[in-house]
């Protein structure tokens, strides 16, 4: 951390607003922990498992531009990629994350990855992905095969809404619920922390850059593909994800084989959420990894 600790939270000046962040573990000895959000757009709250490993080191979340306790600004031209990489750089700076180790979740591990690819690896000693989205054709087409093993009313509702572009529909909602209660979490009721973070969703941001669900692709993220440049990355990195993770298994090995060395846990009994669902293994899994 820097010379004169931050304080545990506050607002930070990024390109576009400010931005809100939480040290937690602030006088932990090691390396700190910077935590990367998904979404687009759903704010840190639903981490709060990762709090855990602040009996070691420094644990920073914030939220992006967009969402949660963060600026809302109405200009939709600032949900670009290369913004993110600036805010997430920015961050980093203010905070005086010299050294640190980088974890992202879903959308995060996309935003992590092209940090890395576009602002370099020095100083990030340690990189988790947690439910990579790494390729967004990869991820949606993962997304439809979770669809075809669903019920056909489901199946049924989310075509007849991608066929009028009507996505408010008691029909498409109801889908929408169902694929998620599978793939998504699959604890019933939600925990109060994911709850929560749903209601902080900057909504305009996910539909920009993703679209109307998760299996329905028509944001400025459609072309994104990561994976001809993942063999670039030298930092020691982990993968995670659950065994009915949106990111599957398949997938998440396959990113995995191209990073030279990575090592892939994959979460029994637990989906995108597996941090949430099984949080002891997952927590085991990256304590070992960065310690």
């Amino acid at each position: 951390m820097q010379t004169q600790a931050p304080a545990p939270e506050g607002l930070i000046d990024v390109p576009g607003g400010r931005v809100f962040y939480r040290i937690v573990g602030r006088d932990a000895p090691g390396t700190p922990l910077l935590v990367v959000h998904g979404g687009p757009g759903l704010p840190h709250d639903y981490l709060e498992p990762l709090q855990a490993l602040a009996n070691a080191r420094p644990v920073v979340f914030y939220d992006q531009l967009g969402c949660g306790r963060s600026d809302r600004p109405g200009d939709r031209s600032l949900f670009t990629l290369p913004r993110f990489v600036e805010e997430l750089d920015a961050v980093r700076q203010a905070l005086g994350l010299s050294r640190l180790a980088l974890l992202g979740q879903s959308f995060g591990a996309l935003l992590g990855v092209e940090y890395l690819l576009r602002r370099g690896q020095e100083g990030v000693e340690r990189l988790v992905l947690s439910g990579p989205c790494l390729s967004a054709a990869r991820f949606a087409a993962d997304q439809r095969a979770h669809l075809a093993a669903m019920p056909q009313a489901v199946q049924d509702a989310v075509a007849a809404a991608e066929a009028t572009g009507d996505f408010d529909t008691p029909a498409y909602q109801a889908a929408v619920g169902a694929f998620y209660a599978k793939h998504v979490c699959r604890l019933d009721p939600w925990p109060a922390c994911l709850t929560r973070a749903i209601e902080g969703m900057g909504l305009p941001c996910y539909l920009h850059m993703w679209g109307p669900s998760e299996f329905t692709l028509t944001g400025t993220l459609a072309g994104y593909d990561a994976t001809p440049e993942l063999g670039t990355i030298t930092v020691p990195t982990l993968l995670t994800c659950g065994r009915f993770d949106e990111a599957t298994p398949q997938t998440t090995a396959d990113f995995a084989a191209r990073i030279p060395g990575a090592r892939l846990a994959v979460i029994e009994d637990a989906s995108h959420s597996h941090h949430l669902e099984q949080p002891a293994r997952y927590l085991k899994a990256v304590e070992a990894f960065l310690a």
